[in-house]
């Protein structure tokens, strides 16, 4: 009889929590592995599929950055809901922009990105037993923040504004208990929709009669086009008192590996958000932070300019995508255009295996619109982040692959039929 170790015990297992196993598949996985694997062997990808900007910041933000990085007092510990000269300047644009007075004391505190704010916020609020209702299709992170804080999540779809209110207030009517949370998106990722200011007014209203409280996603508040400008859920009046709003620099303000977003909004809400980060993390790198004062001070301009190049690659991916006999809709804002896959194609295969198609023949990636949830089914998302002659170039491949998938597709043999009996 073995004297080891390994005998004496049962095979170790290791047991994920539930929350975890509760998580949906990663659908990206198939295109973001075969991206990588022909990047590997020296193929030329056009990556249209993640929104990582590929502009950077302007230039007085790095410098601002580099100065304050030589100073030996920024390299603490910082406060994890931000320093107030930060949270000042965010209320200082809010009310420039929208009209929305916040008290920077309280009703602002700062992120690690928006991302980690919605994290935490809905840990702070949501758990077993609660729903939140997402808009569908749903940016990932909508879904899987409610699914950690083990809480249920009811998906509503976002298309048409006016029937997306009344499917909120039917869907408050007729569930027991009722919705904890409503999150909104807009302008939407990923189906570019856009809404004006009496959404938001009515969301209030809602919100009011029948208790939930409110999560706006606003990560394109600066990427928008053709004179567009998307309203804040916090200009609507009373917003305040049932809800806050998450927006992030890493969009309009090309900053998106520094990781600087910032949540706005019901002071007890935010006091909640604080609770939870101040057991997570100590903050942002306060460097950051004073260059991030610098952006949101001086550089408007550069912002709109940055809006301006997001515009002309809007128009160059939708225009080429037109010319090959595409359904498209030009989005108002937002750095993605949510594009209908060609009947015939939709017939044919999923929306995954048409992005596979893509990306394995024409050596384009895209996100196919299923990895945003059954709503997304027959749409690719693809981003704006790649320059005018890139675009132009991914639109003459994509064209290229598809006829010559589509003269394979002619010849294959028709399927043998049974003879009559």
């Amino acid at each position: 009889m073995s004297n080891s170790p390994d005998d004496a015990y049962p095979p170790f297992k290791v047991q994920i929590a539930e929350r975890v196993t509760r998580l949906p598949p990663y659908l990206f996985g198939r295109i973001n592995g075969m991206l990588h694997n022909k990047r590997r062997a020296g193929d030329d990808v056009i990556d249209l599929g993640m929104g990582n900007p590929s502009d950077p910041p302007h230039q007085s933000v790095i410098d601002k950055l580099a100065e304050a990085a030589q100073d030996e007092g920024n390299h603490g510990y910082s406060k994890n809901i931000g320093i107030v000269n930060l949270r000042r300047e965010v209320a200082s644009k809010y009310f420039r922009k929208y009209g929305a007075r916040l008290d920077p004391e309280s009703e602002v505190i700062v992120c690690l990105g928006s991302k980690e704010g919605f994290s935490h916020m809905c840990l702070a609020l949501m758990g077993p037993g609660d729903t939140a209702i997402v808009p569908a299709p749903y940016f990932p992170i909508h879904v899987y923040s409610v699914a950690l804080a083990s809480a249920n999540v009811i998906s509503l779809e976002v298309a048409n504004s006016e029937k997306f209110l009344a499917n909120i207030a039917y869907t408050c009517e007729h569930l027991y208990p009722k919705p904890k949370l409503l999150v909104l998106n807009y302008p939407h990722n990923p189906s570019s929709v856009v809404v004006e200011q009496w959404f938001f007014d009515e969301v209030v209203k809602l919100a009011r009669k029948y208790g939930f409280m409110v999560l706006s996603d606003f990560a394109y508040a600066d990427v928008a086009y053709d004179g567009y400008q998307p309203p804040s859920f916090l200009a609507s009046k009373g917003a305040i008192d049932v809800g806050v709003e998450f927006t992030t620099m890493s969009k309009g303000y090309n900053m998106a590996g520094w990781r600087v977003g910032y949540c706005c909004g019901n002071a007890e809400m935010i006091r909640a958000l604080g609770t939870i980060k101040g057991y997570y993390d100590y903050g942002m790198f306060q460097a950051i932070q004073i260059a991030a004062i610098v952006a949101l001070r001086n550089t408007d301009t550069a912002v709109e300019e940055q809006s301006k190049i997001y515009q002309g690659r809007r128009n160059a991916l939708c225009e080429g995508l037109s010319r090959l006999g595409w359904n498209i809709t030009p989005p108002k804002a937002g750095m993605f255009v949510w594009a209908p896959i060609p009947d015939l194609w939709r017939q044919r295969m999923s929306t995954m295996d048409f992005g596979m198609m893509l990306l394995e023949k024409g050596n384009v990636a895209v996100s196919p619109g299923s990895g945003f949830g059954p709503a997304g089914e027959g749409y690719l998302r693809m981003s704006l982040v790649e320059n005018e002659e890139r675009l132009k170039q991914a639109v003459r491949q994509i064209k290229n692959c598809l006829r010559d998938a589509e003269a394979n597709y002619s010849t294959k043999p028709a399927a043998v039929q049974p003879a009559a009996t």
